[in-house]
């Protein structure tokens, strides 16, 4: 029985082997990620150096940006969660929420691009069979190539079952029609991952009927950007008009690709959790720093306790966040859903980071609104993450149906 539960035990011990991985990723971020940055100079810095008029990446900076990820790749790092036969390494769920946070906490920037993000393959993507494995999955965990999974719709938002976009069975093909928003990375992927309705709610139910399928860059319309304030430039709307499609472009089995989302719900909150922990880590430091040095009335405003109590509640805040990430992490490695786990921990995670992140600016004062410095980067993209892989309210939904009082 203390074999058993010593198995089955949690440990907050990073390991001799995460703890390798964590430092080569410290190595590969100093040369390989800051000589990009350093060679974009002002181009990165500057947003309206970093944008086209229509608010896309210029050139400059999304060639920076599949540099890294396949530099990334080509080191083992960027889908290393993914399994060995399919190019990754098969790391545990803990290791990979130890990861994405340890490069979170570098702050924001083209780090950002070093593991696997909304870009890159996603367990949906392992759905893959026959010629998409080597088609689609395989370039994408390599670097190869990007994506972009389009769920989202103008009028739907969190109540994306009952999407409009549909697509009908003509002979050997299907016709897709429909218009999709907000899809993160969609000026730039390859190959996009569309959910569409294929059988009619009335007869398949509320999360039934629903197909997911692969389109190719050249085979949609890219609309109008939706420049987003902290996601600039890396999301827009999808256009699909009798877009024909083989068999062989339908991902997973048809019907049934919102149970197939749903059962890697988790995974998506841990990773984003995971980037506010790391965020929020980076920001303390910075305004300890900055609490120190800057001196007011004759001593360090850190001195002050409407000054250090910030911190220091940011803290203790985001330490609990991080217990709670490496509780989930730990309850996915064991088989587990984790649904009420994960909608905790992606609750907790960004609300933290978005009070950090506010605050933070208010210890910097004046200079924590400068655009020389990244702080009110930090608090657009807190308000971003307390938006993205469902609402702070869809959490609350989801613990509550949990308690039984929903």
């Amino acid at each position: 029985m203390a074999t058993e539960n010593k198995k089955r035990s949690v440990s907050f011990d990073t390991g001799e082997e995460t703890r390798l991985i964590l430092d080569s990723l410290d190595e590969f971020m100093e040369q390989e990620v800051e000589p990009v940055r350093d060679e974009l100079g002002e181009t990165w810095e500057n947003p309206r150096l970093r944008h086209e008029d229509d608010g896309r990446l210029v050139p400059e900076v999304v060639d920076a940006i599949e540099t890294i990820r396949k530099k990334s790749a080509d080191a083992g790092y960027y889908a290393m969660n993914l399994p060995e036969d399919v190019g990754g390494e098969d790391v545990s769920n803990v290791t990979w929420y130890r990861a994405k946070k340890h490069v979170a906490s570098h702050g924001v920037g083209l780090t950002e691009y070093v593991l696997a993000g909304p870009e890159g393959p996603k367990p949906l993507l392992m759905q893959a069979e026959g010629d998409q494995v080597e088609k689609y999955l395989e370039p994408a965990v390599a670097g190869e190539v990007s994506t972009a999974f389009a769920q989202t719709e103008p009028g739907q938002g969190s109540d994306s079952p009952n999407m409009d976009t549909h697509a009908e069975k003509d002979g050997d093909e299907w016709v897709l029609n429909g218009q999709k928003q907000w899809i993160t990375n969609a000026p730039y992927a390859d190959f996009v991952q569309v959910f569409a309705r294929t059988t009619p709610q009335e007869e398949a139910g509320r999360y039934g009927g629903i197909t997911c399928f692969i389109v190719e860059a050249d085979e949609f319309e890219l609309g109008s950007m939706n420049n987003a304030v902290g996601l600039e430039g890396m999301q827009a709307e999808l256009l699909f008009d009798d877009v024909r499609l083989g068999e062989d472009r339908v991902l997973g089995q048809p019907d049934t690709a919102f149970y197939n989302a749903m059962d890697f719900l988790s995974l998506g909150r841990l990773e984003l959790g995971a980037e506010a922990v790391g965020y929020a880590e980076h920001l303390i430091e910075k305004g300890v720093e900055y609490a120190n040095d800057r001196e007011a009335f004759g001593r360090p405003i850190g001195k002050f306790q409407g000054i250090s109590h910030k911190l220091a509640e940011g803290r203790a805040r985001n330490y609990a966040a991080d217990a709670a990430g490496l509780k989930l992490a730990w309850e996915m490695d064991r088989g587990e859903q984790a649904i009420e786990e994960s909608s905790i921990f992606k609750y907790l995670a960004t609300n933290v980071y978005f009070d950090i992140a506010d605050d933070v600016v208010q210890v910097h004062g004046g200079n924590g609104l400068s655009e020389d410095n990244p702080f009110m980067d930090h608090l657009h993209v807190a308000r971003i993450l307390r938006v993205v892989e469902g609402t702070d309210e869809i959490q609350l939904n989801t613990i509550a149906k949990q308690l039984g009082v929903s």
